[in-house]
């Protein structure tokens, strides 16, 4: 039997709304991955549309926790970063990477940052800097067009994009240190919408996409990164992995779309689940 693979995950919790650990946890754990949490906030709900929300913030918490489960002898097959609430917090989480890293196991960043050409509110040009540095330890980093453009600090480009495009900025980004790349929010017509993953080592770029579905949904980047992490602790390549986070993610929006969910609570991921696990046992078995 094969040994069950172990993810720490590094993101806030919201306690209403579905994103971050709320979402990584139970998609990591469907995929039959051991998912380790470390909460760096705690809020009532997330920000994105909601008004009145509580903040903790549990920077004082993070090294020593890591700094526990390292005296316990833990390891992981990966390190997974997210959603990130102060400076302090960027290189904290670049010490917790060097504890635990091994030349076996696998550091993927999602840089979240911000969407649609701007940064959320609470970041500032300086942490897109610093994520920047931290995106230089990972194996995967996961941005967006307008996170990508804020790691190269160059201005938002809207799509449709051209492949050349996409290639130079995938490219660029692997030179900040990642060896690989998955951009999302690509699209090359009014059609499709979907990811572009990048090896640097080989040069190959892969694009899928799924029909494009009009408005914005919260939560979809956690979703999508969840999904691509756990295809890759499932052996998959991460070109496989990437379509697999396409048509998971297209799923939750459509069966959101089709159940009228206030879109600020986030996808319908849950009953989405089985098919995740059905596709990954299709793969494995």
């Amino acid at each position: 039997m094969q040994r069950q693979k172990r993810v720490a995950a590094i993101h806030d919790i919201s306690g209403f709304g579905r994103c971050s650990l709320t979402v990584a946890l139970p998609i990591l754990s469907a995929a039959g991955v051991e998912c380790t949490v470390m909460p760096t906030a705690v809020l009532s709900t997330h920000t994105g549309g909601f008004t009145g929300f509580t903040y903790r913030d549990l920077t004082a918490d993070m090294l020593p926790m890591a700094q526990h489960w390292k005296a316990l002898g833990l390891s992981f097959d990966a390190l997974y970063s997210g959603f990130l609430g102060s400076f302090e917090q960027l290189a904290l989480v670049g010490e917790i990477f060097d504890l635990f890293r091994t030349p076996d196991n696998l550091i993927l960043v999602d840089p979240v940052m911000g969407d649609e050409g701007k940064l959320y509110s609470v970041y500032s040009p300086d942490m897109a800097k610093g994520m920047a540095e931290l995106c230089a330890k990972a194996d995967v980093i996961v941005p967006n067009l307008t996170e990508a453009a804020f790691l190269l600090g160059e201005e938002y480009r809207p799509g449709p994009y051209t492949e050349g495009y996409i290639r130079q900025v995938a490219e660029r980004l692997a030179k900040l240190g990642p060896e690989k790349v998955v951009l999302t929010g690509v699209s090359f017509d009014d059609r499709l919408l979907g990811a572009a993953s990048f090896d640097g080592a080989s040069g190959s770029l892969d694009f899928y996409g799924r029909e494009r579905v009009e408005g914005y949904f919260h939560g979809t980047g956690d979703v999508f990164g969840s999904t691509l992490l756990s295809g890759l602790m499932n052996g998959e390549s991460l070109t496989e992995a990437a379509r697999l986070a396409v048509d998971f993610t297209h799923g939750c929006i459509l069966r959101t779309r089709e159940e009228g969910t206030d879109r600020r609570y986030g996808v319908d991921f849950e009953r989405e689940l089985p098919r995740l696990i059905e596709q990954l046992s299709k793969k494995n078995g």
